[in-house]
């Protein structure tokens, strides 16, 4: 992917190519006074630098050196004309996932800018990303050199300290023990702006960002966006442990409209109770395999086959009840067992359900029965089909109660963010679809590939960025002195 066109330099002047010593003994002693530099800016894959060749910098080669306890996004954001020293990192710490962002050279070389990083960690697992934060420190100090006479009037250097700044509730419960881990200073930023704040660098400054889903072009189902200046109004809607819903209408103009406490939590808690899996990602591939009419109730369960209500728009695929099934096929299992004969299976007929064993397991999972994992004749309901249908259930929720917010308030542009989309495509669809299905299309959900780290970005770019909004604006230049 080629970086965006720039204007042309006026006569007389030339962008930095390099940190001065004064540019970097601010960086050290006032962390985030240094504006980052975003002109230029643009997504690549971790082992492509936009110009054909890998780079060195990448978290996949930097992290060997580091036990990886965690999960590197799969997409940096390159930054050719960021060329100032970066001494500080971010973390937004929410109830389930801590996201990391931090600035690395490329390649080692100043000239050549840089580019940020995104992971994340599970937040019970608190010690290990504060463990990759002081491995980040070592890794600064070595790169920026220890104190030293600076040639200057014969000053020292500062000591080359890599300060956090850190959002989310997380930033408060944790706040001594990263504070006393580290031995710096941690500075708390307010979650809501941080929020608002990497969510407009997003859109405004980062091409092929954001992005719609369209399933009607399965060809292309994600149309990519231009970077645009024309922003507010806009509702945010924030899928994390919880949901918060944000309206927006300028940098410093928002206000919590409403949410609702069914989100990621709620889907990562339940399925691990109902199958036994722990990790978010083993559920999301189940959900994948998964067949949610074998669970909720249809149209066309109720209609009949083939039939749905299409007076009022509703097809027989239209999920009716949620889990709607389940009762419905317990009792005619019990009822069947209790006659001593055989059960209703949704393959056919089956003996009655041996006693579940407790040596099964999925992707490493192993606190689930052996009967409902491996698909013994005795499973009733498959861990995929359940996944799928509580999906379907928390994500068709979130998104009804998005569109009559945005109605509401009048709000024609609706941007889901948060841990919980992850990329995930059904998740992706039903959103979309619940958007345009109560709006009647009247109505835009937008999608960002780097979802999960708004907060966390938003931290990050504490200070408004040097040439923010060069899109579609003046880039501000510096005179050669």
């Amino acid at each position: 992917m080629e970086a965006a066109n720039e204007r042309p330099e006026r006569p007389g002047k030339r962008r930095r190519v390099s940190s001065s010593v004064v540019d970097m003994q601010s960086a050290i002693a006032q962390p985030g006074s240094i504006k980052i530099n975003v002109t230029g800016a643009y997504i690549i894959d971790h082992d492509y630098d936009g110009d054909g060749s890998s780079s060195g910098s990448s978290p996949s080669h930097d992290a060997d050196e580091h036990e990886q306890t965690h999960q590197h996004h799969k997409r940096d954001i390159r930054l050719p004309n960021h060329t100032s020293v970066v001494s500080h990192v971010a973390a937004d710490i929410g109830g389930s996932l801590a996201k990391v962002v931090y600035f690395s050279r490329e390649n080692g070389d100043a000239a050549s800018g840089g580019r940020l990083h995104f992971l994340s960690f599970e937040t019970e697992k608190i010690d290990d990303c504060i463990e990759y934060l002081r491995w980040l420190q070592s890794k600064h100090k070595a790169t920026n050199g220890p104190n030293e006479t600076n040639g200057i009037n014969g000053t020292m250097k500062p000591e080359p300290k890599l300060s956090v700044f850190a959002t989310g509730g997380g930033a408060y419960k944790f706040y001594d023990l990263i504070k006393s881990r580290l031995g710096v200073d941690l500075s708390r930023e307010d979650e809501m702006e941080c929020l608002i704040r990497g969510l407009d660098f997003f859109i405004t400054e980062i091409p092929d960002e954001v992005f719609t889903y369209h399933d009607e072009d399965q060809e292309n189902v994600m149309h990519y966006q231009s970077a645009r200046s024309d922003v507010y109004p806009y509702l945010l809607v924030n899928i994390g442990s919880g949901v918060s819903m944000v309206k927006v209408e300028g940098p410093s103009k928002y206000q919590r409209i409403g949410g609702t406490s069914l989100g990621g939590g709620t889907l990562w808690g339940i399925l691990s109770l109902l199958t036994g899996v722990t990790s978010f990602d083993n559920m999301l591939a189940l959900a994948d395999k998964g067949d949610n009419s074998a669970v909720d109730l249809l149209v066309g369960d109720i209609y009949g086959e083939g039939t749905g209500y299409e007076k009022i728009g509703l097809s027989e695929r239209t999920i009716a009840s949620s889990f709607g099934k389940v009762l419905k096929r317990k009792r005619e299992a019990e009822r069947t067992a209790e006659d001593g004969g055989t059960w209703v299976n949704k393959g056919g007929y089956g003996k009655k359900p041996p006693v579940p064993e407790t040596n099964g397991s999925i992707n490493g999972d192993t606190t689930m029965p052996a009967a409902t994992i491996t698909g013994d004749s005795g499973r009733m309901f498959k861990p995929e089909d359940i996944s799928r249908s509580l999906l379907y259930a928390i994500s068709n929720n979130i998104g009804q109660i998005a569109y009559l917010q945005s109605e509401k308030h009048n709000l024609q542009r609706i941007y889901f963010g948060g841990s919980f989309i992850r990329g995930h495509q059904q998740t992706i669809h039903t959103l979309s679809y619940a958007i345009k299905f109560w709006s009647k299309g009247s109505k835009q959900a937008f999608f960002l590939r780097h979802e999960g780290y708004l907060g966390a970005v938003g931290a990050f770019l504490r200070r408004r960025p040097e040439g923010w909004g060069r899109r579609g604006s003046v880039v501000e230049e510096e005179a050669v002195k």
